[in-house]
């Protein structure tokens, strides 16, 4: 078995001005390095053998924080996390996407979500068979969290009516090559900031729509 916490990187001023960052490499902001230091102390009250990176730099440095605070090698980089490409959407704000993509209009470039969660599924499949045994922190994004989320646990209560906080914690097991989700929103963060104020389709205006 191998034990995956997943965590989203901390906050950008993309992610303050509600734009649409998907692939575009945007990095954190002084909040966002507090609270990837934040979660860093959080996860010191468990055991970890590693951690494992989105190749953007927020969800890097994000793993580097965690990695230096529980005393780990730097980040093992990990194309596979990357967040979902938003296509021509990326940059825009959400008054932006209404007006160039209104009613569900296609958005050209845009990831399908299908193809999301398959590559997200065998990037995890692959940490765990490159890592047996381990226990792993992987720093990566919000569309990969919830794309993982809803394909292996779609019965949770973690639907896209809840939000999946800047350094947030979600954790997984990895049995015989198969995922299954432990805890959204892990307990690990009961100390934490409590539940956000908005829901995911206010933190990404994409993600409420029809894949295309």
């Amino acid at each position: 078995m191998t034990r995956l916490y997943l965590v989203r990187h901390g906050e950008t001023d993309w992610n303050r001005a509600r734009r649409i960052q998907g692939s575009t490499d945007i990095p954190l902001n002084d909040t966002g390095r507090a609270q990837a230091l934040d979660t860093a102390r959080l996860l010191s009250r468990r055991s970890f053998d590693r951690v494992v990176a989105s190749p953007l730099s927020r969800a890097l440095e994000t793993g580097s924080i965690i990695a230096s605070h529980l005393g780990l090698a730097e980040p093992e980089i990990d194309p596979g996390m990357i967040e979902r490409n938003y296509g021509e959407a990326e940059g825009f704000t959400f008054e932006d996407i209404a007006l160039n993509f209104p009613d569900d209009a296609p958005v050209p470039g845009r990831e399908r979500r299908s193809v999301l969660r398959t590559r997200v599924e065998a990037a995890l499949l692959g940490i765990a068979e490159r890592h047996p045994g381990e226990t792993v922190v992987v720093a990566t994004h919000g569309a990969v969290i919830r794309a993982i989320v809803n394909h292996i646990s779609p019965e949770t209560s973690a639907d896209r009516s809840v939000p999946i906080r800047n350094g947030s914690i979600h954790s997984f097991d990895v049995i015989d090559g198969a995922l299954s989700l432990i805890a959204f929103d892990d307990p690990i963060e009961v100390e934490s900031e409590a539940a956000g104020r908005y829901s995911f389709e206010y933190q990404n205006a994409l993600e409420g729509r029809a894949d295309a």
